[in-house]
């Protein structure tokens, strides 16, 4: 019998609705379906990777079956066990590691988009450790701190037509790592009369040539920008006058502070005509309503990270563009039960939080630093999720795996990710990760990490799962879907696998329910929604208010922000507090490469540049649907890519195999030719051969030859939350005659798993 069915994609975080033919448990069509978020069948209609889900259903390369190593670690031989076997065994050897080493001897690691955070982040709480490992620190919580420090909590564009007149994309490329409502929103709003699109990226992206106004700006000089930006809005006049005076504090000290930011000052610096730069500041500051939506060109720029995000909160505040329609929109608290609650971080005893990695090194990003904040947002009752905010530094994770100091970590629990492709500094992730005496890896194929585990554990994906997106809790929205089907084979959702283990490990009164459904139909309780009515419309969301600082508190006056002053804190007074800066400053560009391998780089004809990657173009995203033989087809090759003038200087040409070097390694690229800076290199994230037949270490699916985090390092970081560089760094490119694996035909893949 043939039934239709509600369910989601999974393939990015839009998580777009579809209808699935579902005929003896098995789905056979798929369509999308526009009554639900995000209501727009053009997105679909326009994406690639949307058809992928009924091949990936019973693609040849998902495993399917819990798997067990037998024999050498990296061996790439297993046998099938079954599910109580692998948990049952993988349990008892967790709790003898907790018990000869302490339960933080457990390190995990999680990504995305295919997998809910706080199952994991619960286990590893009640098992009472704090070393969970994500990307965090390069990608969401720089924004996220430096917001509720100056605010009181979390910001977000808000675009709006016949509101905003002005739109600055910053670091980020919708067009490609979006590609999806907010890009067709930005089009829309853009091609407004009285609506101005400025970019500030050092590439001459799709977004970029869509603009009004494009700032080529030099990567890690962002922050140099924004306080230029702040500077010439001072100086036109430009100020909110009334709103500074009512709700901003510090702003006789910025003034100063800016001072010597002048336009000629910034293009030197940045690499703009000051003429640009003018121009920008007075766009923004003279617009009725300015959003500004930030990316990882930001979050990724190692030591100014922090800075850069303070800078732009700085500009907002002194435009008045906070919590108004068409520029900016706190978010507010979620109605459903928020992050913090489901992941259960206070379960950890003082003693357990005192084994935190981080604290001695990032004062924000650790359980102090959270602490600090929580205080604050609290008086306006909402709490930030501890597990994102506290996450583990890999460079101090992997010093544990190596060193055992300043204790022993000895066991890796990998849930929807593959950081030894993904993670900076692949060589030395691969030492530390060999040293563990235990490998847990949660995924859908044997990715390089998953060669090198003890077990693999097969996960249901989208349409298998449902689905319950809330962006870490910050925000009063939900949205996503149920499963379509029970999952095939016997693959298990991640809360499945995380329940199970904690029940074998003492945690039975945390995980009361049965399924990952149950569980989400309990955290929307609080809402008053349930779950049958999320699933027929695929979202929880009400109407935000507007200017919420002047809502009444308690004593009848405005409530303000929930910051030490009740003001928006354009000089911090909290972060002086963990050895930061009332003000933002310009932090140092980070760099790779000696003098010793500039100069034998340059001996055999090469050259130093900039370096920049992690960008993403459709249809790829990150290291995911490289193995897809129709985009494979499309874009077969990872890229180097220079500017015309560039590769003219160098004597090189599109097509040319090069090879990019750092004292930490080296990659080969075949070089492209882009509109972008001059002396700056783009280069390709995450490429590897997943259609190759996983058969381990050394090979690992070929992941050293063009895998840029080969050059990349943790090691150097913001001294606050910790933040790597992957963009503002240096390396040395040269030519090369071998031509990449990627021109020879690929591995048959086994279908034996």
């Amino acid at each position: 019998m043939l039934e239709e069915k509600r369910t989601n994609c999974h393939f990015c975080g839009y998580c777009c609705a579809f209808i699935a033919s579902v005929e003896d448990g098995r789905v056979v069509d798929l369509r999308p379906d526009p009554t639900r978020y995000p209501y727009d069948e053009r997105i679909l209609a326009g994406c690639r990777r949307w058809r992928m889900n009924l091949d990936v259903l019973d693609s040849p390369r998902r495993v399917n079956y819990p798997l067990r190593r037998t024999g050498d670690r990296g061996s790439g031989t297993w046998e099938r066990v079954s599910w109580d076997d692998a948990l049952d065994d993988i349990a008892a050897r967790l709790q003898k590691l907790a018990d000869q080493y302490g339960p933080a001897t457990l390190a995990s690691a999680i990504g995305g988009p295919h997998a809910s955070f706080w199952p994991l982040h619960r286990f590893m709480s009640l098992f009472g450790s704090p070393n969970n490992m994500g990307i965090g620190q390069i990608c969401w919580n720089p924004r996220i701190w430096m917001d509720t420090i100056t605010f009181g909590w979390t910001i977000e564009a808000d675009i709006i037509m016949g509101y905003t007149e002005t739109v600055f994309i910053w670091g980020t490329n919708p067009a490609q790592s979006d590609n999806s409502a907010f890009w067709r929103t930005l089009l829309a709003v853009s091609k407004a009369d009285d609506m101005t699109l400025v970019v500030v990226d050092p590439r001459r992206t799709q977004t970029a040539a869509a603009a009004d106004l494009w700032l080529p700006v030099r990567p890690g000089t962002d922050c140099t920008l924004a306080l230029g930006l702040v500077h010439e809005i001072i100086e036109e006049g430009l100020v909110d006058q009334e709103f500074v005076h009512d709700w901003c504090h510090g702003y006789d000290e910025l003034i100063e502070h800016v001072k010597p930011y002048t336009p000629e000052f910034v293009g030197r610096v940045c690499g703009l005509d000051p003429a640009d730069v003018v121009r920008a500041a007075q766009l923004f500051g003279a617009a009725r309503a300015a959003a500004l939506v930030s990316g990882r060109g930001i979050d990724q720029t190692g030591e100014s990270v922090a800075p850069t995000h303070r800078a732009i909160c700085c500009l907002r505040a002194i435009t008045g563009n906070v919590d108004r329609p068409g520029s900016c929109l706190m978010t507010e608290r979620s109605d459903f039960t928020p992050e913090v609650d489901f992941e259960m971080s206070d379960a950890l005893t003082p003693e357990q939080r005192a084994t935190c990695l981080n604290t001695a090194h990032t004062p924000l990003q650790c359980f102090q630093g959270y602490d600090l904040v929580r205080e604050q947002t609290e008086k306006l009752g909402r709490r930030l999720p501890m597990r994102y905010m506290t996450s583990a530094l890999p460079d101090l994770v992997l010093t544990a795996m190596e060193t055992g100091e300043p204790y022993r970590v000895s066991a890796l629990i990998v849930n929807a990710t593959n950081p030894l492709l993904t993670y900076a500094d692949t060589h030395r992730v691969y030492r530390a990760f060999m040293k563990l005496d235990l490998i847990v890896v949660l995924d859908y194929y044997l990715t390089p990490t998953a060669q090198i585990a003890d077990y693999v554990l097969p996960i249901a994906g989208a349409i298998e799962r449902p689905i319950f997106q809330i962006h870490g809790g910050v925000a009063n929205v939900g949205y996503g879907g149920p499963a379509a089907v029970e999952p095939y084979y016997e693959r298990k959702t991640d809360y499945d696998v995380f329940r199970e283990l904690g029940l074998r490990l003492g945690q039975a009164d945390a995980w009361p329910d049965a399924t990952l459904a149950d569980a989400f139909a309990r955290e929307l309780e609080p809402a008053g929604m349930s779950w049958d009515e999320y699933c027929q419309t695929g979202i929880y969301y009400r109407q935000p208010a507007y200017e919420k600082f002047l809502e009444p508190g308690p004593d009848g006056s405005p409530q303000g922000f929930a910051t030490t002053t009740g003001k928006i804190e354009l000089a911090s007074e909290l972060l002086p507090k963990l050895g930061g800066q009332r003000l933002p400053e310009q932090g140092r560009r980070m760099r790779l490469c000696s003098d010793e391998l500039i100069a034998c780089a340059e001996q055999a004809g090469g050259v130093h540049l900039d370096m920049i990657t992690g960008s993403r173009k459709q249809p790829y995203n990150a290291s995911m649907y490289l193995e897809n033989p129709a985009f494979r087809k499309k874009s077969p090759h990872p890229l180097a890519e220079v500017s015309a003038a560039t590769a003219k200087r160098l004597g090189l040409e599109a097509g040319d195999t090069v090879e990019l070097a750092t004292d930490q390694g080296s990659a080969r690229f075949v070089l492209g030719i882009a509109r972008m800076r001059d002396d700056l290199v783009n280069v390709d994230y995450g490429w590897w051969h997943p259609e190759w037949n996983p058969d381990g270490a050394p090979r690992l699916g070929g992941m050293w030859e063009s895998n840029v985090n080969c050059l990349t390092s943790c090691a150097q970081q913001e001294p606050l939350i910790g933040t790597w560089a992957y963009n503002a760094i240096d390396c040395v490119m040269t030519k090369v005659d071998e031509p990449l694996s990627y021109d020879k035909e690929p591995y048959p893949v086994d279908n034996a798993h």
